[in-house]
Protein backbone atom coordinates (compact mmCIF):
# COMPACT_ATOMS: atom_id res chain seq x y z
CA UNK A 1 0.00 0.00 0.00
CA UNK A 2 2.53 2.29 0.76
CA UNK A 3 4.75 1.78 -2.85
CA UNK A 4 0.95 2.35 -4.46
CA UNK A 5 0.79 5.94 -2.54
CA UNK A 6 4.45 6.85 -3.54
CA UNK A 7 3.35 6.07 -7.46
CA UNK A 8 0.31 7.99 -6.80
CA UNK A 9 2.19 10.57 -5.27
CA UNK A 10 5.10 10.67 -8.30
CA UNK A 11 2.30 11.02 -10.74
CA UNK A 12 0.44 13.66 -9.81
CA UNK A 13 3.45 15.99 -9.69
CA UNK A 14 4.27 14.25 -13.04
CA UNK A 15 0.70 15.77 -14.21
CA UNK A 16 1.60 18.81 -12.23
CA UNK A 17 5.00 19.73 -13.74
CA UNK A 18 3.69 19.26 -17.04
CA UNK A 19 0.65 21.50 -16.78
CA UNK A 20 3.12 24.36 -15.67
CA UNK A 21 4.49 26.57 -18.33
CA UNK A 22 7.99 26.78 -18.49
CA UNK A 23 9.14 30.43 -17.72
CA UNK A 24 11.65 31.94 -20.15
CA UNK A 25 13.53 35.95 -19.09
CA UNK A 26 14.38 37.83 -21.95
CA UNK A 27 16.07 41.34 -21.29
CA UNK A 28 15.00 44.46 -23.13
CA UNK A 29 18.20 47.03 -23.69
CA UNK A 30 18.83 49.67 -26.65
CA UNK A 31 19.51 48.01 -29.21
CA UNK A 32 19.04 43.93 -28.24
CA UNK A 33 16.81 41.30 -26.43
CA UNK A 34 18.95 38.95 -24.56
CA UNK A 35 18.88 36.39 -25.19
CA UNK A 36 17.88 37.00 -28.90
CA UNK A 37 17.50 33.15 -30.24
CA UNK A 38 15.39 31.34 -27.99
CA UNK A 39 14.53 27.38 -28.69
CA UNK A 40 10.80 26.21 -28.15
CA UNK A 41 8.97 23.33 -28.66
CA UNK A 42 5.67 23.19 -30.65
CA UNK A 43 2.54 22.76 -28.41
CA UNK A 44 4.61 23.41 -25.25
CA UNK A 45 3.60 26.71 -23.64
CA UNK A 46 5.70 29.18 -21.93
CA UNK A 47 5.52 32.47 -20.04
CA UNK A 48 7.86 34.87 -21.24
CA UNK A 49 9.01 37.65 -18.36
CA UNK A 50 10.58 40.27 -20.16
CA UNK A 51 12.11 42.99 -18.54
CA UNK A 52 13.12 46.29 -20.03
CA UNK A 53 16.47 48.02 -18.14
CA UNK A 54 16.39 51.63 -19.71
CA UNK A 55 13.23 52.56 -22.24
CA UNK A 56 9.73 51.71 -22.81
CA UNK A 57 10.63 49.22 -25.62
CA UNK A 58 7.76 47.21 -27.41
CA UNK A 59 7.72 43.76 -27.92
CA UNK A 60 6.23 42.77 -31.45
CA UNK A 61 5.70 38.98 -32.62
CA UNK A 62 4.21 39.51 -36.03
CA UNK A 63 3.09 36.01 -36.99
CA UNK A 64 0.98 35.66 -34.10
CA UNK A 65 -0.15 38.79 -33.90
CA UNK A 66 1.14 39.32 -30.36
CA UNK A 67 2.35 42.87 -28.90
CA UNK A 68 2.44 44.38 -25.78
CA UNK A 69 5.12 47.26 -24.12
CA UNK A 70 7.98 47.07 -21.94
CA UNK A 71 8.07 48.90 -19.37
CA UNK A 72 11.51 49.95 -17.50
CA UNK A 73 11.72 48.62 -14.02
CA UNK A 74 8.62 46.06 -14.76
CA UNK A 75 8.26 42.61 -15.90
CA UNK A 76 5.71 41.97 -18.71
CA UNK A 77 4.40 38.43 -18.77
CA UNK A 78 2.89 37.12 -22.34
CA UNK A 79 1.76 33.46 -22.26
CA UNK A 80 2.55 31.61 -26.03
CA UNK A 81 1.96 28.54 -27.22
CA UNK A 82 3.99 27.77 -30.70
CA UNK A 83 2.01 25.86 -32.87
CA UNK A 84 3.81 24.02 -35.38
CA UNK A 85 7.45 24.06 -36.18
CA UNK A 86 9.45 27.08 -37.55
CA UNK A 87 11.15 30.07 -36.74
CA UNK A 88 9.02 33.25 -35.12
CA UNK A 89 10.76 36.32 -35.18
CA UNK A 90 10.24 39.40 -32.33
CA UNK A 91 11.08 42.92 -32.70
CA UNK A 92 11.12 46.12 -31.18
CA UNK A 93 8.25 48.39 -32.08
CA UNK A 94 8.52 51.48 -29.86
CA UNK A 95 11.44 53.43 -31.70
CA UNK A 96 14.45 53.77 -29.02
CA UNK A 97 17.08 55.46 -30.67
CA UNK A 98 20.31 54.89 -33.65
CA UNK A 99 20.10 50.62 -33.84
CA UNK A 100 15.95 50.22 -33.03
CA UNK A 101 16.12 48.52 -36.68
CA UNK A 102 18.80 45.69 -35.13
CA UNK A 103 16.41 45.40 -31.87
CA UNK A 104 15.26 41.99 -32.94
CA UNK A 105 15.69 38.41 -32.36
CA UNK A 106 13.53 35.16 -32.91
CA UNK A 107 11.82 31.83 -31.30
CA UNK A 108 13.07 28.72 -33.41
CA UNK A 109 10.48 25.96 -32.51
CA UNK A 110 10.79 22.62 -33.36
Amino acid sequence: MKRRHLLLLAAVGAAARAQTPREIEITAQRFRFTPAVIPLKAGEPVVLLIRSLDFAHGFFVPDLDLRTDLMPGRVTRLTLTPKAPGRLAFLCDNFCGDGHEGMDGHFDVS
